[in-house]
């Protein structure tokens, strides 16, 4: 098809189904220009799960959608997809997806910190782990992607941090959520420290393309 040719004419207005993570001020703005065009509907509807999760058909898709739109999004998302999500209208799967991932920024480092001063003061790794697991301080980072070498065998920390959530697309969903934050007129407090850890790891050429656990090899923690 050539620059200019118009799309074919089809039975049901188009869906146009953006599954990557950018910000959500330029994802309306799309949907808006879809929609006024008469192109058909732009949905935003970021993802989680990586590649395994794509290649078994397991992914969360936070959609953000008209709800009169959210039973084709879903069918046409379906085979990728362990969940499906509805957020809100247009834009609204991209904030959730940025909240989140703003607290698993947080949490991440706040979890290679306390794991880090435990075993500098002599607690033995797997009994801290399985204490905070129990209790107040359990978290996706403590439980599922701990950063201590051997705590979590399936855990990248446990392969020299390689595989999983890279220090990079961390750093980017933390840089979009807190832009988005500035456009919305929203405060936070620990955010910009976070950034800047994570500006420090992809600083650093033999930190950049591990898994943003990798925070805890950054502050001296006891592999």
């Amino acid at each position: 098809m050539t620059e200019g040719t118009p799309l074919p004419t089809l039975k049901s207005e188009r869906l146009f189904i953006d599954t990557s993570t950018i910000d959500p001020v330029t994802s309306i703005a799309v949907a808006n220009s879809v929609r006024d065009a008469g192109a058909g509907y732009f949905i935003d509807a970021p993802m989680s799960g990586g590649v395994v999760g794509a290649s078994a058909g397991t992914l969360t898709f936070m959609l953000g959608a008209p709800e009169a739109l959210i039973p084709r999004a879903t069918a046409a998302l379906g085979p990728m997809a362990k969940r499906v999500l509805p957020m809100g209208p247009p834009g609204s799967g991209l904030k959730a997806k940025l909240a989140n991932n703003y607290l698993l920024a947080l949490n991440n480092i706040a979890t290679c910190e306390a794991m880090h001063m435990g075993i500098a003061w002599g607690l033995e790794p797997q009994a801290l782990a399985s204490l905070v697991n129990m209790s107040t301080g359990k978290c996706w980072p403590s439980e599922v992607n701990n950063p201590v070498p051997g705590v979590v065998k399936t855990a990248p920390a446990s392969r020299g941090y390689e595989g999983g959530f890279g220090v990079s697309l961390m750093n980017k969903d933390l840089k979009l959520a807190l832009k988005a934050c500035e456009d919305a007129g929203v405060k936070t407090e620990l955010g910009q420290k976070a950034r800047e850890v994570y500006d420090q790891l992809e600083s650093d050429p033999s930190l950049k393309g591990k898994d943003f656990s990798v925070v805890y090899r950054w502050l001296g923690g006891r592999e």
